[in-house]
């Protein structure tokens, strides 16, 4: 096997494209509800389950359009990111330094937002919005994938030892998105009793 070949990122590569399509779609389904509820207002959306399961909440208050606009506009342009990175990586693209620095810069961002949003959620709208979830569930293993493969990846300038072991917890990442996940719907139960909330939008 080349050297192109064994330090080609493949799961990184794979997971981007994977995550960026979930995140789009995930958007894409928000940015239609938006448009529902502005040509027909008062209608609940397809989304809306519950009174603590819905979007109508999270879309019409003022944290859904932090910037002046509808925030899944953000996704709609911001997903297409990962899938271009990683549909680059998979083809052999060599990123230049500057572009992961960048790429990294941008999913910090996207995190600390999701962060922010999820407290807002729980804490201010006291609601859960399932795309708004999606978005969450994709988010956060994506960043902690590209800040690992910072160091994993030899992005930030380290011993050959210390990116050995960058790479030995690639295998923990999973782990890390199911912890924060819990952590996430702890938060919830605590401050709105979710978990039932939630089992009975499922099954109930």
């Amino acid at each position: 096997m080349s050297d192109t070949a064994r330090s080609r990122p493949t799961v990184l590569a794979i997971w981007l494209i994977l995550a960026g399509a979930i995140g789009w779609w995930a958007a894409f389904q928000l940015t239609l509800e938006k448009l529902r509820a502005l040509t027909n207002p008062g209608e609940a959306a397809s989304c809306d389950f519950s009174v603590l399961v819905q979007c109508t909440a999270n879309l019409d208050s003022w944290q859904g359009s932090v910037f002046g606009f509808p925030n899944p506009l953000l996704g709609l342009s911001g997903w297409i990111a990962p899938i271009v990175v990683g549909a680059a990586l998979l083809a052999g693209a060599r990123l230049a330094r500057w572009f992961w620095i960048a790429f990294a810069g941008g999913m910090a961002f996207a995190f600390g937002f999701v962060v922010w949003l999820i407290g807002q959620s729980i804490y201010e709208l006291n609601t859960l919005c399932p795309w708004c979830m999606v978005t969450w569930a994709v988010t956060i293993p994506t960043f902690y994938a590209v800040i690992l493969h910072l160091f994993a990846g030899g992005v930030i300038p380290m011993s050959a030892r210390t990116r050995r072991r960058a790479r030995g917890f690639g295998a923990w990442i999973p782990l890390a998105a199911i912890v924060s996940y819990a952590v996430v719907l702890l938060l919830a139960q605590v401050e709105m009793d979710a978990i039932p909330n939630i089992v009975q939008t499922l099954f109930g």
